[in-house]
């Protein structure tokens, strides 16, 4: 069973890849350095105070403005286990699974609090609030899109995918 288990880190609409990672730290791609500044300009403390597995739930067209794939990076290297949202920016929502980053529309996604537990089952298309064990069912994800995140993204799908060709 894919299952994701983690505490919520509440943010609101319309959170832009420049609050993710502010451009500012750009100058390296390197995921360790971005994680360290992830969600700085929503929250200076973030980066501190999240842990490897927890889960930010947001507001709708999360991942909007620019198209740069450091936002999910920064996500998934910080330790971010997956996002929920009613809906996300077209080009983050495929830069997401690109880089094997998890996200997970659900319309009541705010619904869901900070400091919340989450369990997040991926092949039954459920997500229990463990705090109040309340159970919502999210949109589905295309299969080839689950393979991507199972994989870790495109590279290691890629990379696979050479390795089954050459054998």
């Amino acid at each position: 069973m894919n299952i994701i288990t983690g505490k919520v880190w509440n943010f609101g609409a319309n959170i832009d890849t420049d609050i993710i990672i502010a451009a500012r730290y750009l100058n390296s791609s390197d995921p360790e350095h971005l994680a360290k500044y992830v969600m700085e300009d929503a929250d200076p403390d973030f980066p501190k105070k999240l842990n490897k597995g927890d889960i930010i739930v947001a507001g709708e067209n999360f991942g909007c403005g620019s198209s740069r794939e450091h936002a999910p990076i920064a996500l998934k290297a910080a330790g971010v286990a997956a996002v929920v949202a009613p809906s996300f920016a077209r080009i983050f929502y495929r830069n997401a699974f690109n880089m094997g980053l998890p996200i997970f529309e659900l319309p009541e996604a705010l619904e869901i609090k900070e400091g919340e537990e989450i369990s997040i089952d991926l092949d039954n298309g459920k997500i229990k609030n463990n705090t109040n064990n309340k159970t919502y069912e999210f949109k589905a994800i295309p299969e080839f899109m689950q393979e991507l995140i199972s994989v870790g993204g495109l590279i290691n799908y890629a990379k696979a995918e050479i390795a089954k060709e050459n054998k």
